[in-house]
């Protein structure tokens, strides 16, 4: 059997339609055909250990290469140091800065061998998720250097220039040239930090070094391919692979290097406060390690072609910029963007963690490596872990499920974009579904993976980096930011008085002290509603809003302030799109079983939430699980000015794709407006919010007519019975499955987040998988009655019969992804107790929130 994919499958990562789509056993037998690799969970090694490598000698890089980012903080030792002393004590500023070097290398640098992954998802999808195109310059490519920044939304690398011909040194490929102007990059050196010697690496091709080599994109490293063996390189016509589809979709063609991802790639942008001239060509003094990829349009970058009329390329669409499915490749059968996370004010976060942040670990959580095991006794920083079990942690995912403690949060994203591939990929089919979900097992990773030991050993510099440079970037720093602030002090007064009264109990890490009374032994697990209510009411009392009127009044109250409490809000009550409260990927049993507490397993259900028909918008009620699900944890609002647009999709507000001060503020003006007058929401349906109003919201819906196609030999055999020959795209004439036209205006996520991951019993599983059957038999015999060019009317026609099953077998029903978080609005669900405020206290409310 030859080694088929479809593109498919590859962009249905995140959704319920993965099911459908996956490997043949041949593929397998292939991928895995090293020795270190026995096919078996538990039983494998990474690339590093076969090759006899220890973590000692995969060290961190410690050059200061970056010094210029970051607003040049460790140009200045003497500050490093005296950020970190009250963490470390006595430590030295050249010691400061050699650890925060360490830190910020790994995060934009250092991808922990998970160029094999990303290698394996391209080799996969047959090249249409392919990241060398996506860092090249050919001519016969949408995107380039000069356009990189506004069409992919990626970080151009200083010291580059795009090229002007293929360059020889790489195969013939069409990269970016380093200019002759810069220094070497360090990370490069072969000598001091040798890659691993694998295949054909030090054979006919170099073994490089383990950084890779630099790629002109900031957060993407080239790593020499070590099946790029003799053999394939005779076969290498790098002009066919850019130009030509039966070269380069090829299952069996073998290119030159593997891409491997760093943080960064997800992480690093525009410096607020000192933004480029020109975006696609800054400076490194104007870049953040920190602030988030805001612009970063994973449609175009994760589907190279672009093409409208394949319906994955549909479903990643529905990622606005700077949004990503963090469940992209570990699917949670749930389409659920989420925005990159800024990093800010780490140590005023692990000071809210002292007060809010306890949790309980449990089975595999209890393996994390905790800061204690890096520092002396004495040190400030044991005061995060109490053994055996109790940990104070920042909740990092949007839905509050990284609860193990600052560095297995860390760790835990560096599997989660593919370290340790070899073991991670065989807990759960990625691009397929359908296979019982299991965890990876800490343990396992620890014995088996050496780069996961060399990662464990650098994160702890990770952390320090953040706690020494993650510091606000403020609208009066930027250029021109004085005129956007307010100079009237009634004004920013009234501002602060409305931020305390209806902002401050969700958005500061500064309450009175009365506030952690509600929470007794860190309020966990089971009885956290209970918790939670009786401090919600609280904050509705007089007696909060005097006392938080002080604080919020104070001349300090911005400094060492988080701006947010970090703790679990219902979403009963903010009412925002379900989908990232129900992710499952973190409850008891699944693939991040050992990176979430056991409090936070043990969290009880929220209870009905409404959701409404993405058609009509006919509301009804659906019974939100427990376990963990249900809750976000509210978003800080550190450099609020520069994050727009907001919620945890990004979708309220205008994308502006500028980075300058300007732009930035037209973008936030737009965003705040519709947060605090929710009725001018972008809008293409009516709904009922809970206290009964309506408003309009966005249902993100097919835009051009598209089609899924999946060859038979991907299929779940729960699908046999659909398999017929294939009438269109590049898998025209083979046997397959073949659901469309899917008409312009179909829901996405009226598809994609069809329940194939059922946890209720073999008996219920059987039933499940059968009516799944019958859903999918009926939707491609409505699919294909339907006429090339359907219009939004035959759709609704099409649906009507489909929507209350679809809906019925779907794991987040919600649809529309603009709603929620009416406070201060008449919309609010308690809106009885809080009347809406007046658009002058709304006015006032956003100069202030313009200082943050």
């Amino acid at each position: 059997m030859k080694i088929k994919i479809s593109a498919i499958s590859l962009a249905l990562m995140g959704a319920g339609f993965i099911g459908l789509s996956g490997y043949s056993s041949s593929s397998w037998a292939l991928f895995n055909k090293n020795p270190c690799n026995l096919g078996k969970a538990g039983k494998v090694l990474d690339e590093a250990k076969c090759a006899g490598r220890t973590a000692e000698s995969i060290k961190g890089a410690d050059e200061d290469y970056f010094r210029d980012m970051d607003n040049g903080v460790t140009k200045d030792p003497a500050k490093v140091a005296a950020a970190l002393a009250p963490f470390v004590p006595g430590i030295t500023p050249e010691q400061a800065v050699r650890h925060a070097a360490i830190g910020r290398n790994n995060w934009i640098v250092w991808t922990a061998g998970n160029d094999r992954f990303w290698d394996h998802l391209g080799y996969q999808s047959r090249g249409n998720l392919d990241f060398l195109k996506t860092i090249s310059n050919h001519p016969s490519l949408k995107f380039s250097r000069s356009n990189r920044w506004n069409y992919l939304g990626l970080v151009n690398e200083p010291c580059f220039k795009k090229p002007t011909e293929a360059r020889k040194d790489r195969y013939g490929l069409w990269l970016d040239v380093r200019s002759p102007d810069c220094p070497a990059d360090p990370f490069e050196n072969e000598e001091k930090y040798p890659g691993v010697k694998i295949g054909a690496r030090g054979k006919n091709i170099p073994v490089g070094s383990y950084y890779g080599y630099a790629t002109g994109i900031v957060g993407v490293r080239l790593f020499p391919n070590p099946d790029f063996d003799e053999k394939a390189q005779k076969r290498w016509d790098p002009e066919r692979y850019y130009t030509d589809p039966s070269y380069y979709n090829d299952e069996k063609l073998v290119r030159p290097y593997r891409v491997g991802m760093s943080c960064g790639f997800c992480h690093v942008g525009p410096n607020p406060t000192n933004p480029p001239a020109d975006p696609e060509n800054p400076k490194w003094e104007n870049l953040n390690s920190n602030p988030g990829a805001q612009y970063f349009w994973i449609n175009r970058i994760f589907t190279w072609d672009a093409d409208p009329t394949s319906f994955p390329y549909q479903l990643f669409t529905t990622s606005r910029p700077g949004a990503l499915d963090t469940s992209l490749v570990s699917s949670d059968y749930i389409n659920n963007p989420r925005t990159m996370n800024a990093v800010y004010s780490l140590a005023a976060r692990l000071q809210n963690a002292q007060k809010f942040g306890m949790e309980k670990l449990g089975g595999g959580s209890l393996n994390n490596k905790q800061l204690n095991d890096y520092v002396p006794a004495n040190s400030p920083l044991t005061q995060f872990f109490k053994a055996p079990d109790t940990v104070f942690t920042p909740r990092v995912l949007k839905d509050g499920a990284d609860s193990v403690g600052a560095l297995g949060a860390l760790n835990r994203v560096f599997i989660n974009i593919g370290l340790f591939s070899e073991e991670w990929l065989l807990h759960f089919n990625p691009l397929i579904g359908g296979k019982p979900i299991t965890p990876i097992p800490i343990k396992t990773s620890r014995q088996n993976s050496v780069y996961w030991q060399a990662n464990e050993m650098q994160t702890p510099d990770l952390a320090l980096f953040f706690l020494a440079t993650a510091q606000p970037d403020l609208l009066k720093n930027a250029p021109g930011g004085d005129k956007h602030l307010t100079t009237e002090a009634t004004v920013l007064t009234r501002g602060k008085e409305v931020f305390g009264e209806r902002c401050a109990r969700c958005h500061s890490s500064k309450l009175p002290e009365k506030a952690y009374s509600f929470f007794p032994n860190g309020g966990v697990g089971k009885d956290y509603l209970k918790y939670w209510g009786n401090y919600w009411r609280w904050t509705q009392t007089d007696e909060f809003k005097k006392a938080m009127d002080e604080i919020v009044k104070k001349d300090d109250f911005l400094k060492d302030n988080f701006l947010s409490t970090d703790l679990r809000v219902p979403v009963t009550l903010l009412e925002t799109n379900a989908c990232s409260p129900l992710a499952t990927n973190a409850i008891e049993g699944n693939i991040w079983n050992d990176f979430s507490s056991q409090s936070y397993k043990n969290l009880p259900s929220v209870g009905k939430f409404t959701v409404h028909d993405p058609f009509t918008g006919k509301p009804s009620e659906f019974d939100m699980p427990g376990g963990g699900r249900g809750f976000t944890r509210p978003a800080s609002l550190i450099s609020l000015w520069s994050t727009a647009p907001f919620l945890l999709n990004n979708a309220v507000g205008e994308f502006n794709p500028s980075p300058a001060v300007e732009d930035r503020m037209q973008s936030f003006n737009n965003s705040i407006e519709q947060m605090l007058w929710p009725e001018k929401r972008k809008g293409n349906i009516q709904y009922q919010t809970a206290n009964g109003k309506m408003l309009p919201g966005w249902v993100d819906k097919t835009f051009e007519t598209s089609y899924l196609r999946v060859p038979s030999g991907y299929l779940p055999k729960l699908l046999n019975e659909l398999i017929d020959r294939i009438e269109g795209g590049k898998f025209a004439g083979e046997m397959g499955l073949e659901l469309g036209p899917i008409p312009k205006g179909t829901p996405v996520n009226l598809l994609t987040n069809i329940d194939l991951d059922k946890r209720d019993g073999i008996i219920d599983r059987v039933k499940h998988d059968l009516q799944l059957l019958k859903l999918f038999k009926q939707i491609k015999k409505d699919l294909k009655a339907l006429p090339k060019n359907a219009t939004d009317e035959q759709a609704v026609q099409v649906f009507k019969n489909l929507i209350d099953p679809l809906i019925k077998n779907s794991k987040c029903p919600d649809y529309i992804v603009n709603r929620g978080h009416y406070f201060g609005t008449d919309y609010f669900v308690e809106a009885d107790k809080e009347p809406g405020l007046s658009d002058a206290d709304k006015k006032a409310l956003i100069e202030f929130l313009k200082t943050l």
